[in-house]
């Protein structure tokens, strides 16, 4: 029997939730460049996005004994985490109304070394995911895109495009419905 890279990263929360920190290690070298590619995408900002992949490991070791793989994949609950701490950096870094900019430097993230088969299987998930939205709807693509890239709100996302938040709230509804469906997962 093959142990699949899921039931593998179960496991590994599982260490984690006991405090085994070469779990957390392990874990972070897989996806510590993902998520800090996500996160760069969304504060655009090489600090903040490195800040991100602290946070969201911190809180995988805080809080992974909740962690349900009835409820989804581990990839999938760290992807959440990632967007859900971009988002409240994002957020912060607008309430912060400072009158200096600081430019953003686009470098390359150095943190991990990964293997040629996790970046194999970075860069097919990274082209399924822009793949399937690109079969979107113009509309539902942009609002997705405006949600979970940008970091704005159902409000935000219809004073930009002139639509009623309702409606904004329906294009992105069905249009995660039809990404789940293209990319196939549950």
């Amino acid at each position: 029997m093959t142990v699949q890279p899921n039931d593998d990263e179960t496991c590994l929360l599982k260490r984690i939730a006991q405090q085994d920190q070469s779990a957390l290690s392990d874990l972070y070298d897989r996806y510590a460049r993902v998520i800090y590619s996500l996160a760069f995408q969304i504060v655009g900002s090489v600090e903040e996005a490195e800040e991100v992949v602290l946070d969201v490991f911190s809180q995988v070791w805080r809080t992974a004994t909740r962690y349900d793989s009835q409820r989804g994949r581990v990839d999938s609950w760290l992807f959440l985490l990632a967007r859900s701490r971009s988002l409240d950096r994002l957020r912060a870094l607008k309430r912060q109304t400072r009158t200096t900019t600081a430019s953003m430097a686009a470098g390359t993230y150095t943190g991990t070394t990964a293997s040629p088969e996790e970046n194999l299987l970075l860069f097919e998930c990274h082209t399924r995911i822009l793949h399937a939205l690109q079969q979107l709807p113009e509309s539902q693509r942009q609002s997705i895109e405006c949600a979970y890239y940008k970091g704005m709100t159902h409000t935000e996302i219809a004073a930009a495009t002139g639509t009623s938040p309702g409606t904004i709230k329906t294009r992105i509804r069905l249009g995660l419905t039809k990404l789940r469906q293209i990319i196939g997962t549950p």
